[in-house]
């Protein structure tokens, strides 16, 4: 059977989802604090943190072991595993943030990669314990090559088959209307209460405010949730509205990320009201 089928019946392994729930109440009472955990989604960075940071770790951790595989300088494979073992606490904070607000089939397979790079740090980190007592350490730097590229491979299946990580919004911007679009008569629509709306083919979060239309794409970046089925909170300029599976907070003035999983800003329409109705294009440059 071919490894990718083997991925899959992980994806729908239930036995996996009562582990996966223990961890995921302690990780998420362990980051309660909501700027650490926007600091570890990558909010600030405009882009999640964990794709960026592992890259360095196993980098360091693979041309180590390459390094040892052609019996090349001991000293510079010691100074990369060095590095990635000082990587590794970053990277697997950076790591458990996501994978706490992930769907379930995405944490059964995320629980898996993190189980395999657990046992691929502790060959590391015995390759270097050895090396400090005078061993070469060359077997478990390669067994821990062995098994990263197994997490390596569970971690692309999350980010590109799964799409953790991924913008699901960012297609609104090819498929979004250019010139304006009729979404229904003003009257029609409630106060302060979000509705879900067709902007062409593109679904739109409609919300108004007296006379205030705000129209913003329906699909939460994070993992595509409705943000018609969201809370909308606060006042004036910092009112925003709350996705309803995992958090994520976006300002309805331009739709910018203030509080993650999110990384990316939901698209935004322009609104006219023309003869009672309410009318929608995509923004330029949105």
């Amino acid at each position: 059977m071919r490894p990718f089928n083997q991925i899959e019946r992980l994806e729908r392994a239930e036995a996996l989802d009562k582990p996966a729930a223990i961890v995921r109440d302690t990780v998420q009472r362990v980051l309660s604090d909501r700027r650490i955990k926007d600091a570890l989604h990558g909010v600030w960075l405009g882009h999640p943190v964990h794709p960026v940071i592992v890259q360095i770790t196993l980098g360091s951790f693979m041309s180590a072991s390459l390094i040892d595989l052609v019996g090349g300088n001991r000293r510079s494979s010691t100074a990369l595993i060095a590095t990635g073992l000082a990587l590794t606490p970053p990277t697997v904070a950076a790591g458990w943030a996501d994978w706490s607000t992930s769907n379930p089939d995405q944490q059964r397979v995320g629980l898996v990669h993190a189980a395999t790079n657990v046992v691929a740090v502790s060959c590391y980190a015995a390759a270097l314990t050895r090396r400090a007592r005078g061993r070469s350490g060359r077997l478990l730097s390669l067994a821990g090559a062995a098994i990263s590229s197994i997490g390596a491979t569970l971690g692309g299946h999350l980010a590109y088959h799964q799409a953790l990580g991924a913008n699901h919004a960012d297609r609104v911007r090819d498929l979004g209307p250019r010139d304006w679009q009729t979404l229904g008569r003003v009257a029609d629509l409630p106060e302060r209460s979000p509705v879900r709306c067709d902007a062409g083919d593109v679904p739109v979060f409609v919300l108004r405010r007296g006379l205030d239309v705000t129209v913003l794409a329906d699909r939460c970046p994070h993992l595509a949730a409705p943000l018609s089925e969201g809370e909308v909170v606060g006042t004036d300029g910092d009112t925003c509205v709350v996705c309803p599976w995992h958090g994520s907070q976006f300002r309805l003035d331009d739709g910018a990320v203030v509080h993650g999983p999110a990384t990316a800003a939901v698209p935004r329409f322009e609104t006219r009201i023309r003869n009672g109705e309410v009318e929608a294009r995509l923004a330029p440059g949105s």
